[in-house]
């Protein structure tokens, strides 16, 4: 497969930058080593974006969002229409990311990359609401109008008063538009199926590519958090784990949304067909382009887009793990940038994290998926900042040191 033109991710070790933040770290007001992962946690931020003072800023969780052709073999417990149903329960804000978004002021963004759903026509029904306006209102829905971009600040609480969002969004819907809050950038609707050859062409994974780098150009701030939401796509985070990591493919598949042991054998036989059918697609794009899925492939270009601004990555779970595996095969230097938030119950991602050298900030038996992993683990990077920025040494407190 012929390599599209891909952000440059340069290796940003710094030596030196590294033993000032061991020593800013050192010398705070507690026990040596008291700090324990918080402390490299606080050295990792700032060895991201450069500075013994790293100060996070506008944070955006974006969800990318995808059908995938192999659903329709049955290795999922629900039909590929929640995908387009989720998208309307994010933009309403009663989704789990969309609660912890507006909880810890994270910007939520919504990226149709290939739903089966047409989100831009009228006839095919109004997102679900749960009696949410869209903030901004008829402001909101005139940006949309405009070119669809996204809302700049976090989601509306539910029950919030509409400020003419209703009617606004109507006309909007009347004149074809999409709803505020969400991108469309769809390749097409859905991947074929991966289980009698390639999910998509090399143009197609090329374009998802650039579209993910050029939404992380337009996004503020200096870190992103990934979310996805697609039925059958742990099916392709299995697959892209097994090629590039070298695995059997049922040491890395598991429930999902919930199959039994029933199904997920037949999940596992599936992904075997798939492995087969695409054989040959062994490099990192090309193994994206057999086997992952338009949300997936949007979000190996953000990765990539993002590490090479030197923005902090938060990689959620199994599925945000597999575009970084596969964009830390295509630009190593991209895992300096990432921080882990969580190790995820979907089986595979514990190996996962073994092939990426990673150590998750936290283990709660999570697998929703949608970036709600990275949004609970937000504070803690807030938190490790301000340790590193506001917390005294010993020498400015005046307290003693050991003897």
């Amino acid at each position: 497969m012929t390599s599209p033109q891909l952000p440059h991710v340069p290796d940003i070790d710094d030596p030196a930058l590294t033993a000032e933040l061991r020593h800013r770290i050192g010398r705070k007001t507690v026990p040596q080593g008291a700090l324990g992962r918080v402390a490299w946690l606080a050295e990792r931020l700032g060895a991201i974006l450069g500075s013994t003072e790293p100060r996070l800023q506008a944070p955006q969780l974006v969800v990318f969002a995808g059908d995938h052709g192999l659903a329709a073999r049955g290795v999922s417990a629900y039909p590929s229409d929640v995908t387009w149903q989720m998208v309307g329960n994010f933009l309403a804000g009663g989704a789990a990311a969309s609660v912890l978004a507006r909880q810890h002021g994270i910007a939520l963004t919504v990226v149709d990359c290939g739903v089966r759903h047409d989100f831009d026509h009228p006839a095919a029904g109004p997102l679900p609401r749960q009696g949410v306006a869209p903030s901004g209102g008829s402001a909101a829905c005139e940006a949309a109008q405009r070119g669809g971009e996204v809302a700049a600040g976090p989601l509306p609480r539910q029950g919030a008063a509409p400020s003419g969002g209703s009617a606004a969004c109507e006309a909007a819907q009347r004149g074809g538009q999409v709803a505020p809050g969400l991108l469309i950038r769809k390749i097409a609707p859905g991947t074929q199926d991966c289980s009698t050859g390639p999910a998509m062409s090399a143009a197609q994974c090329a374009q998802a590519l650039a579209n993910g780098a050029e939404l992380v150009k337009a996004l503020p701030g200096n870190a992103l958090l990934l979310g996805e939401m697609g039925i059958g796509n742990t099916s392709a985070a299995s697959l892209l784990t097994a090629r590039l990591g070298g695995l059997d493919v049922a040491e890395v598949t598991g429930a999902g949304t919930g199959l039994d042991a029933e199904g997920i054998a037949r999940k596992t036989a599936v992904l075997r067909e798939a492995l087969v059918a695409n054989a040959g697609a062994t490099e990192p794009l090309a193994a994206l382009a057999a086997l992952g899925g338009f949300e997936i492939a949007t979000m190996v270009g953000s990765v990539l887009q993002a590490a090479s601004e030197r923005r902090v990555v938060v990689v959620d779970g199994f599925i945000a793990s597999a575009a970084v595996l596969v964009a830390s095969r295509i630009a190593p230097p991209v895992l300096q940038r990432c921080v882990f938030a969580h190790r995820s119950g979907e089986r595979g991602h514990a190996r996962m994290l073994q092939l990426l050298g990673a150590e998750p900030l936290v283990d709660l038996g999570l697998r929703v998926g949608e970036g709600s992993g990275a949004a609970l683990a937000w504070p803690l990077l807030v938190s490790a900042c301000a340790i590193l920025n506001e917390m005294a040494s010993f020498e400015s407190a005046g307290v003693s040191d050991k003897g």
